[in-house]
């Protein structure tokens, strides 16, 4: 039995208002200050993750941005199950920056988010926040009756006595709860009884928004603040040689204009006045040390590279040999350059003083962040603190292991030695252009299929790296290959008697980070994608052909069996249409996907995906749909249009009209069904993405008979 859920699902529900387990307890409730905080009405704080008000309330400290993923709904659903909260009463609250407390268990000693880690590393330390409170209260409202607590049971939001019918709100036990001693262990719930995890509840963000109360750093308003807007270099690599601010400064409204590492950035009382300034601002680039290739130079030498042996990331068998056998199937995969295109561009709120330096953004990467501007200000990081706020949409870009637009914010924040709040603005135009991308990327492959069966695969990859000059090279880059460029591959599901797999860093000036699914945006494409043409040398159907060689994938032919399943395959379609399929593992999550494609006006017309998903236990089960289905429509927008190109070691494209993303009337029909699992969550924010491109260039392959190798498409 699967739960299933359409795009229409969505909509009616978003109408609707590692390491081991660390638990960081704040002890208020210890000793005579607890009894003190307690007499004076605060919130009964147990640990770090909830804070109970006398009315009741139940606020739960999230660790982890929400930027529109649904974390802060997944986040108090596990909290909430575990104390029996009344949903209704439930608010959440960011975190502040501090590793020691909420720090991501998946990453060690950072707190941050990413890799849709969320509820996989907060899990079963939710849970036992939650449940430690409960107990709390349970033990209170025993006091309080004189009875034993292990009689007690709780109902959403109180404590109730079966054995009198005696009834205590959460809110009327939080002053003697917080008196009490925290348990060191508290037993939790058994599944069956859950009543939130895997059930329907009303996103916990979704009336903010929709009311216009939620605060994005745009609408951060400070006293005396100024806004700022940075002309930077047209070339990467350039750097700023001279300016002239005079006509600048003349624009009404422009403050100032200073020179930061960066580019030359102008103040303005509004964000009008300052790119109005920006405009009339003179600069004279020195471009000696600029970049001055384009795409297609570049792309000659990532050719030329993949035809030459790289470093190995995989060997099984014997390739050259499996290669003289059968028939021999030859391909080459290019991926382009891909922004991130987030619904806000990046933005930060900086207020620096001499021993203070405080920072309102959508903060994705705390420790990394406070961390380097500690080092930029000569602070101490303790010194530095982090609000975060909502962000729009980040899809890997605020998560910046160089901390790149937080540092220019406070840049601009000490070239006015701080005599005033700054708020540092991205037009959609910089956004696109000033980095950082997902990677360009030349898959080669080369196959062979024998009496029906696969036989061999050698496969290399040419692309940068996202890892090298960062924290995390040297976990990340072993032996000249970075991992995230050959996951999907490297650990493949396929039985293939023979494969290796080749990489080749390259070294380019462009400035790259990970995109929504990382390496597994374009690997996915070329596994897939050649998986199929595979099938048709061996005239195999391409489900049969997958089915069997994933025999020992028990989980990979699950979510095959069910999407082909529910997606009709093999049955009538109308004239005109076709079906394609892909199947990928990534972030611990296995995700099946069909696309129903057309051409129309010869281009393609994506009308239906049916997805599949094994997440382990679905905690929001519309959640996690909306991820699949927010998955799958950025996955088209790439797929279909995304392409950043080069010229002369400039940027092409600037907004929505160059760089196009999907639009209303592409969206196609999304099913997604979730496999029932009791196994620990794992990702959801990223894994919907990676099948949706091979899927679609499959059915268009049995509409056309042509194979799409170059993405995009359109």
């Amino acid at each position: 039995m699967t739960t299933s859920y359409s795009r229409r699902t969505f909509l009616k529900t978003s109408a609707a208002a590692g390491a081991g387990l660390t638990l960081a307890f704040h002890l208020t409730g210890c000793g005579r200050k607890g009894e003190q905080a307690a007499a004076m009405g605060e919130p009964f704080a147990p640990n770090a993750f909830v804070r109970i008000g006398t009315d009741g309330s139940v606020t739960v400290i999230a660790k982890h941005l929400e930027m529109g993923q649904g974390s802060y709904t997944g986040l108090a659903t596990i909290l909430a199950e575990e104390l029996d909260a009344d949903w209704s009463k439930v608010r959440v609250e960011g975190a502040p920056a501090d590793a020691s407390k909420y720090n991501n268990l998946q990453w060690g000693p950072q707190q941050g988010t990413g890799g849709s880690s969320a509820m996989a590393n907060s899990f079963d330390q939710l849970r036992q926040a939650g449940a430690t409170a409960r107990a709390l209260l349970i033990a209170a409202a025993a006091q309080q009756w004189k009875v034993e607590a292990a009689t007690l049971s709780t109902e959403p939001g109180a404590v109730v006595d079966p054995a009198s019918g005696k009834r205590a709100s959460y809110g009327s036990l939080v002053e003697l709860a917080a008196t009490l001693p925290v348990p060191a262990e508290v037993p939790l719930k058994d599944p069956a009884r859950f009543r939130l995890i895997g059930g329907k509840v009303a996103r916990v963000d979704a009336p903010a928004k929709v009311t216009g109360k939620a605060q994005f750093t745009q609408d951060v308003q400070l006293p005396g603040m100024l806004v700022a807007v940075v002309a930077r270099p047209p070339r990467f690599g350039a750097t700023v040689k001279s300016f002239d601010a005079t006509k600048a400064k003349a624009v009404a409204g422009v403050k100032d204009v200073v020179q930061i590492p960066t580019g030359v950035a102008v103040l303005a009382e509004t964000t009008w006045a300052a790119t109005q300034g920006r405009a009339a601002l003179t600069v004279e680039w020195d471009t000696s040390k600029a970049m001055t290739e384009g795409t297609p130079e570049l792309l000659a030498r990532y050719r030329e590279a993949a035809g030459k042996p790289g470093a190995v990331a995989k060997e099984t068998g014997d390739v050259t040999a499996g290669l003289r056998k059968g028939t021999v199937v030859e391909a080459e995969f290019t991926f382009p350059y891909l922004a991130h295109a987030a619904m806000e561009p990046m933005n930060c709120v900086v207020q620096l003083s001499a021993d203070k330096c405080e920072i309102w953004n959508g903060e994705q990467m705390q420790t990394g962040d406070q961390m380097a501007v500690a080092a930029a200000t000569g602070l101490k990081p303790e010194q530095v603190v982090l609000n975060m706020l909502y962000a729009g949409g980040s899809f890997g870009r605020r998560a910046n292991p160089h901390s790149d637009y937080v540092l220019e914010a406070v840049s601009i924040a000490k070239a006015i030695n701080g005599r005033a709040p700054v708020k540092m603005v991205w037009t959609r135009e910089d956004d696109t252009r000033a980095g950082y991308f997902r990677p360009m990327y030349v898959h080669r492959i080369k196959g062979s299929v024998a009496g029906g069966q696969a036989v061999a695969w050698h496969h290399r990859i040419v692309g940068q790296s996202i890892m090298k000059g960062t924290g995390w090279e040297p976990f990340m880059v072993k032996d000249g290959i970075d991992q995230t460029s050959v996951e999907g591959v490297a650990n493949t599901p396929y039985a293939i008697p023979a494969f290796r797999a080749e990489s080749t860093i390259m070294d380019v000036p462009v400035p790259v980070l990970w995109w929504r699914s990382v390496g597994h945006t374009h690997t996915a494409f070329a596994m897939e994608a050649f998986i199929d043409e595979l099938a048709t040398a061996a005239k195999r159907d391409p489900v049969e052909f997958r089915r069997e060689l994933l025999a020992n994938a028990p989980r990979h032919l699950a979510v095959l069996n069910l999407a082909a399943e529910k997606a009709g395959w093999g049955s009538p379609l109308p004239a005109g249409r076709a079906r394609g399929i892909a199947v990928h593992e990534s972030f611990s999550s296995v995700v099946a996907e069909v696309a129903e494609v057309s051409l129309e006006g010869g281009k393609p017309k994506v009308h239906k995906v049916t997805c599949a998903v094994d997440c382990g236990i679905a905690i929001n089960p519309d959640v996690i749909a909306m991820q699949m289905e927010s998955g799958i429509a950025y996955g088209l927008s790439a797929a279909l249009y995304g392409e950043i190109t080069l010229k002369e070691g400039a940027v092409v494209q600037g907004n929505f009209d160059t760089y196009r993303c999907l639009r209303m009337a592409d969206m196609p029909a999304v099913e997604v069904h979730i496999v029932p699992s009791t196994s620990a969550p794992t990702g959801v924010g990223e894994p919907g993405l990676p099948p949706v491109a091979p899927a679609v260039a499959n059915a268009l392959f049995q509409l056309t008979g042509k194979r799409i190798r170059t993405l995009p498409m359109a």
